[in-house]
């Protein structure tokens, strides 16, 4: 059957609630804790196959196949043992261990002689196993073995006998019995002899001689027997485990000089040794108990397996001494684990008591140091250490010195001892306790500053030779001595050989002479470590700009910033440009309807007069007419480096020169020439658009 098949309603058979299922953990457990084979479904109560079932691999050839199976159910605990016959079907083909035979059969044979072939092996059993045997006429002597089950298909086997006619071997080796019998304890060690078979031959010569093997044994039973082919000695090779299997049924062959076989049985019975130890079973356990739970309060189920058989399986369970539970045996193999009292988890709240209030002891004066005063004994009813008692001397005087300067108390045992006491002598020394310093400061660097995320930039002359000065690290260390000392290393830079550091003054210079094709920006990463074990370092970053004034400095993109106040200027910017392109927006559409209703241009002049810049060329807009006006107007604007505000310059309008409309306007020098005259500099003037 298939996993998940529907083998009946167990719930139903037993009479249970399905809603009590779930509720009572309900379960199926097998007798031996082995495979699973069967599970409950606990909203229906079917019993459902939930692993394979192979009658062939669990019972062999025996003829009843019998699962036992337990259904537990807990709160309260009942056990239902039932068990699940395993019926045989026709899924095996019989089969021969050899694929071919080969006969020497001598020419003389008279007919209706006899000769063996062994049984074909077919895994089914009773109907479904082999039922007769069959030749076709054909030439290559084919046999036929029929398997036949009532109402279902037929499985056959075949196997090919070659037939080699000799002379007259007239007799065939006999055995001695039929069917041997024997018995061996498990675990028997190998080469022990189990049990000799013996044939004879009528025959002489090498016709008589017989030898002796196994024939169509399983590959178990041949890797745990082995038989002597001259003496018929059988020994154990393998393993005996009478929990695996309790017999071994084994056919014997004898077979003589010229081929004639004869075949006999036999079997092995395997008896149990107690080699197993108990397995036990932790089927439910309640993991937190009250101290107040009530006595014979169920808290667990426990059980017991032995692999065993016989007495050998019989088992006694028991708990160890001073525990607070027991346990009780309510079905086979199972036992509950019941609490006998009152349970107390132990917490210091008792404090010591003396076995006494008041203790007197005599001594006389001028008594040895260390001799023995009295004892004391106190006692604590709490448990382990909560329960151990440490004696000691309470804080008092004796005319005017501690006591603890005549007597002393035995912290363990309580024991009092005597101190001779004398008045104190002293004296005194000059102690100089020397401190070693430790390499425990990591170089502070003073410049250039290392606060927050700022950094310093310096400026390089263009004309800088080789060994100019252009900056200087300075640094500190809190400790002293020698981990004091430091030294300076530039470990990462835009130009590596363009600069170089002082190894101990932190001076950089420049290492060669500054050229064209240097780059303008360059980005200094400077380490100072000092002389400690381990060495302590600390970093720091340089921007240098190559330039001999700041008009020619870019701008400095590549130099790093404060995240946040990177994310501060982005939202800044987003805010300034939405609010700028609304109102640019919002004018330009009322410039728009005022422009419709006056039907004329209208020029609007502020009043400031935009100056080219030296150092930006002007940037020219043309604006052409739509809709009825015919007039093309032409805008200069100008804007200088770090001007906050722009101006428009309005130029008369080409009307008097009607060109079409989708037609560039060609400027020259003389447009502009009546409104900058003869301005020699450039002023810084800011554009403003409207």
């Amino acid at each position: 059957m298939k996993r998940g098949s529907v083998i009946g309603n167990i719930a139903k058979d037993i009479g249970l609630d399905l809603g009590s299922l779930s509720a009572r953990r309900a379960r199926v457990d097998s007798e031996d804790n082995g495979v699973q084979y069967c599970s409950v479904n606990l909203n229906t109560g079917e019993l459902l196959v939930q692993e394979r079932i192979d009658r062939e691999g669990l019972c062999a050839k025996k003829t009843s196949c019998i699962l036992k199976q337990e259904f537990v159910l807990e709160n309260p605990l009942e056990l239902h043992r039932f068990t699940i016959r395993v019926q045989d079907i026709n899924d095996n083909a019989p089969q021969f261990k050899e694929e071919s035979f080969r006969f020497e059969i001598h020419e003389s044979t008279p007919k209706g002689a006899r000769f063996a072939l062994g049984e074909a092996h077919d895994g089914d059993i009773g109907k479904n196993a082999v039922q007769g045997y069959s030749l076709e006429n054909n030439d290559n002597f084919k046999l036929y073995i029929n398997s036949n089950t009532a109402g279902r298909k037929t499985r056959l086997g075949t196997v090919v006998i070659h037939v080699t006619v000799l002379d007259a071997n007239d007799n065939a080796p006999v055995f001695s019995q039929t069917v041997y019998k024997a018995s061996l304890p498990e675990n028997s060690p190998p080469d022990t002899l189990v049990i000799t078979v013996t044939a004879t031959d009528a025959d002489e010569g090498l016709n008589s001689e017989v030898t002796y093997e196994f024939y169509q044994r399983s590959d178990e039973n041949g890797n745990v027997f082995s038989i002597d082919s001259k003496s018929g000695e059988v020994r154990v090779t393998g393993m005996i485990d009478f929990e695996k299997t309790s017999s071994y049924e084994l056919q014997v062959s004898a077979k003589d000089g010229l081929g004639l076989v004869s075949y006999g049985t036999l079997t092995i019975d395997i008896t149990d040794v107690n080699d197993n130890a108990p397995i036990i079973n932790l089927k439910s356990l309640t993991n937190q108990i009250p101290e107040n739970v009530p006595h014979g309060t169920e808290v667990g189920i426990i059980n017991v397996q032995d692999r065993d058989s016989g007495n050998n399986r019989q088992v006694r369970c028991s708990l160890q001494t001073g525990v607070p539970f027991k346990l009780v045996a309510s079905i086979k193999n199972y036992y509950s684990l019941v609490s006998t009292e009152q349970l107390d988890p132990d917490i210091n709240d008792n404090p010591p008591v003396f076995e006494e209030q008041s203790y007197s002891a005599h001594v006389t004066e001028n008594n040895k140091p260390g001799s023995t005063l009295c004892s004391v004994a106190a006692r604590d009813p709490d448990w382990r250490q909560n329960g151990t008692v440490v004696y000691s001397l309470l804080p008092a005087e004796v005319k005017g010195a501690p006591v603890s300067s005549y007597v002393s108390v035995n912290g363990d045992t309580g024991l009092i001892h005597a101190r001779q006491w004398s008045p104190p002598l002293s004296s005194n020394v000059t102690v100089n306790v020397f401190i070693s310093d430790v390499n425990d400061n990591s170089p502070q660097i003073l410049y250039p500053s290392p606060e927050g995320n700022s950094f310093m930039t310096e400026l390089v002359p263009k004309a800088a030779h080789a060994g100019s000065l252009v900056s200087k690290v300075i640094a500190v260390d809190a400790d002293s001595g020698q981990n004091a000392w430091l030294s300076y290393h530039i470990v990462k830079s835009t130009d590596s050989g363009l600069f170089t550091i002082g190894l101990h003054s932190g001076e950089i210079k420049t290492q060669r002479d500054i050229s064209e094709s240097d780059s303008m920006k360059q980005n200094l990463i400077v380490a100072v470590k000092d002389n400690g074990q381990p060495p302590l370092s600390a970093t720091c970053s340089m921007f240098l700009l190559i330039s001999d004034n700041l008009a020619e400095v870019p701008e400095l993109k590549d130099i790093s910033y404060d995240e946040r106040d990177s994310k501060l200027t982005s939202y800044l910017i987003i805010a300034l440009v939405s609010v700028s392109t609304f109102f640019l927006t919002f004018i330009i559409i009322v410039l728009g309807v005022k422009f419709c209703r006056r039907r004329k241009p209208r020029l609007l002049f502020d009043g400031a007069v935009a100056i080219p810049s030296g150092y930006l060329p002007p940037n020219y807009a043309d604006v052409d007419g739509t809709g009825t006006l015919r007039s093309t107007y032409n805008y200069d604007g100008y804007m200088t480096t770090g001007s906050r505000t722009s101006d428009f310059k309005f130029v008369s309008s080409y009307n008097d020169n009607t060109l079409p409309a989708d037609q560039t306007l060609r400027k020259s020098p003389t447009d502009f020439s009546d409104v900058f005259g003869d301005c020699n500099h450039s002023p810084e003037v800011g554009t403003k658009f409207i």
